[in-house]
């Protein structure tokens, strides 16, 4: 089978948000096509490498189960993509499609846990009433069942494909969104520049304090030499925070610690009872915060303000 190329993966995933478009509000819709661009690679990698060591161990499904068990994601049975999109005519099908994103989580809770709080697939709020929800999921799912969305690592070949075209989702939802889209995306040349001007190192630690989506955190990353390095976030928007964590899976970067939380009221990144230090830290930050923290800055243990407090209504 001929290798798919960027551009067409980009587009056929872009095309799969005309599901959505105009019935469902694009700041949810984003959580929807991402979870499931997710979901897609890791059924794919999982059903790839299955069929490799069949054909490999196939009079020996002990070994074939022995090598699956050392995957990077488990896939429990009956939760990969093909699965679901078997059963898309099903009256229950977003309460199905829940029930095996919660498995997945479940079975991979070191890694995934949480990822998938803020998407109900059978949520009647956000996608609505029953058939409408129905005809929608079922739509989504051949969307995403189009054989130009094969990402098998057998058909796309390199690793970052996936990961280029979750980021290339990332920048056009954030050019929809607008003055927003600053809560979950810095813009890519800006942060190849940061990245470039940084120059990390082999081995650095690199930190981003208000890490967004995570795309600034992953450019800063690529500059070091051979993928040595360690990479280190926090995210105060759960939902951001979750695409965060998916962003760095699907570009190949499993050396990351990203945290949940506000990071000027209350800091993740601590050790023996002190802010963690890192040799790059880089961040995008919000700017102009009216509620920042003021309250709790006076007495902040770790001292951070020890050359004075900033206004009450300007975090700046």
């Amino acid at each position: 089978m001929s290798k798919m190329n960027q551009s067409e993966i980009n587009d056929v995933a872009w095309r799969a948000c005309d599901t959505f478009r105009g019935v469902v509000d694009p700041s949810d819709y984003k959580n929807y096509i991402l979870v499931m661009l997710f979901w897609k690679y890791v059924s794919d990698v999982w059903c790839d490498h299955r069929d490799r060591y069949m054909r490999e161990y196939g009079k020996d499904p002990v070994r074939v189960q022995r090598r699956l068990s050392r995957e990077r994601f488990q896939l429990p049975d009956g939760c990969d993509f093909a699965s679901l999109y078997g059963q898309r005519n099903a009256s229950d099908i977003g309460e199905r499609m829940n029930v095996a994103l919660e498995k997945i989580e479940e079975a991979n809770k070191a890694k995934l846990e949480g990822v998938f709080r803020e998407v109900d697939f059978n949520s009647e709020n956000k996608l609505g009433q029953t058939k409408d929800r129905n005809a929608r999921l079922k739509h989504l799912l051949e969307d995403f069942n189009d054989r130009r969305l094969d990402l098998r690592p057998s058909v796309v070949g390199e690793e970052d494909v996936i990961g280029n075209v979750y980021e290339y989702l990332l920048e056009r939802f954030a050019s929809d969104a607008g003055k927003k889209a600053g809560e979950f995306y810095t813009p890519g040349q800006v942060s190849t520049l940061a990245a470039r001007l940084l120059a990390p190192k082999k081995g650095d630690t690199i930190c981003d304090p208000s890490c967004g989506s995570g795309s600034l955190l992953i450019k800063v990353g690529r500059q070091a030499d051979e993928r040595d390095f360690a990479l280190f976030g926090q995210e105060s928007n759960g939902t951001t925070h979750a695409l965060c964590r998916m962003n760095m899976f699907l570009h190949g970067m499993d050396s990351f610690r990203i945290e949940w939380g506000d990071t000027l009221r209350n800091p993740k990144l601590v050790e023996n009872d002190q802010l963690m230090k890192f040799d790059i830290v880089v961040a995008n930050p919000p700017f102009s915060l009216e509620k920042w923290g003021v309250e709790a800055a006076a007495t902040d243990p770790y001292h951070r303000y020890h050359r004075g407090l900033p206004p009450k209504s300007k975090g700046d």
